[in-house]
């Protein structure tokens, strides 16, 4: 594949920079795709900007995109739904009944053990995840910040760790490509050595036990407990309030069952559609299309469900969906431009340059280590695990038979790479998932799980560099 050199690197870097100093998302990732078509068409920012517009236009159509938008829009509407029913209340009351729900440690502990149930789909478990932990965070007091950690911080390092799902079948997939023996025992082994991965997950397991609070967490936290403030003066959430804060309509009875059985029936759809589309072999389904026909199937069903009880005529299931839909209409922006973002990305060949920097003569000892900080810097600057994993994978299997390396340690150092970039980058699909589901805003989410997400790299970069030397 083709590469401009180090131009390519000028996009992320500019991008990911504005969005940090500005706050402005939207801005920032718009920017990326056009400064990157500028620059390909010898700096000639009209072209640049028609060039920006038509990958916007090819990215939005693409039928697998597509559904993942039109889910994203209407998971705003089980949202709304389960609110308006008042079956969210009747979930808190349940479970507070349970003593889930008694104190914050407990609280964080559910979010872990939520997320970690949802292993099928990366993004829907994110949103099922903070649907239901948001309100039970909110009434504890714990900031919404800390929320979006846990959610991003278990996501990504869980789709691999228990790899029974698209993520398992396209790292297969490519492994397979590259005429690899046995490529399911290697990422077994991979996953056994994947120490970013397991790392991120202990220390987010240590943060729910022990509250422990860095960098500008300490602040959020400060912040919810002392001034009772849900996010700080200013914040743009990236979920409307409209839609995360909507109370249960007056005189409806508070069920947890108006609630749990659309979202138990939207999570049950998801492996039936992986199997119906994968011709009975899930792993080899539709992710957009089980998540898609997920939501519709909730939706549907708590549409009969309010009807039969009494609690909403169907017209006032039309409007609370539409409603939901449109407190999500900026999640759905900021996922389009992130899908444009993958195809300038693709064409500027930032990760392919990157690739060809790092393959100069160096101790064989060091590889993996070198392969683990590649794949940080191109998955955070391109905000894709998986175009980390494309571009990585045809690098590191000839590079481990030919210096002949432990196949499974180089495997797994960039596949922690990439899952490090995917939960971090203010540009992942991932992060902005995140930050919708917590209903917090995204900038201040990726300032405050930096921190974390950094200790654990670095955790992971001296284990590499040890093991490396010794496998």
């Amino acid at each position: 594949m083709e590469t401009i050199g180090w131009l390519s690197i000028l996009p992320p870097v500019v991008a990911i920079a504005l969005a940090i100093k500005t706050r402005e998302v939207y801005i920032s990732l718009a920017t990326f795709v056009w400064l990157g078509w500028t620059i390909m068409n010898s700096w000639n920012p009209i072209v640049g900007l028609v060039d920006g517009v038509n990958t916007f236009l090819a990215a939005i159509t693409s039928p697998g995109n597509a559904r993942t938008l039109v889910f994203s829009a209407l998971i705003g509407g089980i949202i709304t739904l389960t609110q308006a029913s008042g079956g969210m209340e009747g979930f808190i009351s349940w479970v507070e009944r349970r003593r889930l729900g008694q104190n914050r440690r407990t609280v964080r502990l559910f979010a872990i053990g939520t997320s970690m149930c949802l292993f099928l789909e990366s993004n829907f478990g994110l949103l099922v995840a903070g649907s239901v932990s948001r309100p039970l965070f909110d009434r504890s007091k714990i900031s919404r910040e800390k929320l979006s950690y846990i959610l991003d911080a278990t996501c990504a390092p869980k789709q691999l760790l228990i790899p029974i799902n698209a993520w398992g079948a396209y790292i297969v997939t490519l492994l397979v490509a590259q005429n690899v023996a046995e490529p399911n025992r290697v990422l077994l082994s991979a996953l056994t050595l994947n120490f970013y991965a397991i790392l991120s997950i202990i220390l987010v397991v240590f943060v729910a036990l022990t509250d422990w609070n860095i960098g500008p967490m300490r602040e959020a936290e400060r912040r919810i407990q002392e001034e009772g403030k849900l996010l700080r003066d200013g914040a743009e959430p990236m979920m409307s309030s409209d839609v995360s804060m909507l109370a249960a309509k007056e005189g409806v009875p508070h069920r947890a069952v108006n609630m749990l059985l659309p979202v138990i029936a939207m999570v049950a759809t998801v492996p039936i559609v992986l199997w119906i589309t994968g011709d009975g072999e899930m792993l080899q389904g539709s992710g957009s299309d089980a998540v898609l026909w997920g939501v519709i199937v909730g939706i549907l069903l708590a549409a009969v469900m309010y009807r039969v009880q009494g609690i909403m005529t169907f017209r006032e299931v039309t409007d609370y969906t539409i409603k939901g839909i449109q407190g999500l209409t900026p999640v759905v922006i900021v996922l389009a431009l992130a899908f444009s973002i993958a195809g300038t990305q693709q064409a500027l060949g930032t990760g392919v340059w990157l690739a060809q920097v790092a393959e100069a003569g160096v101790n064989p000892g060091f590889v993996p280590a070198i392969v683990f900080v590649l794949a940080c810097i191109m998955a955070f600057s391109t905000g894709t695990s998986w175009g980390t994993f494309a571009i990585m994978i045809p690098i590191v299997v000839p590079m481990a038979e030919l210096l002949e390396l432990h196949l499974g340690l180089t495997l797994a150092a960039a596949l922690g790479g990439g899952i490090f970039g995917d939960h971090c980058s203010p540009i992942s699909d991932s992060t902005i998932v995140a930050s919708m589901a917590s209903a917090t805003d995204h900038i201040d989410h990726v300032r405050t799980q930096l921190p974390y997400a950094l200790l654990a790299a670095s955790a992971a970069l001296v284990l590499f560099l040890g093991v490396g030397f010794v496998l």
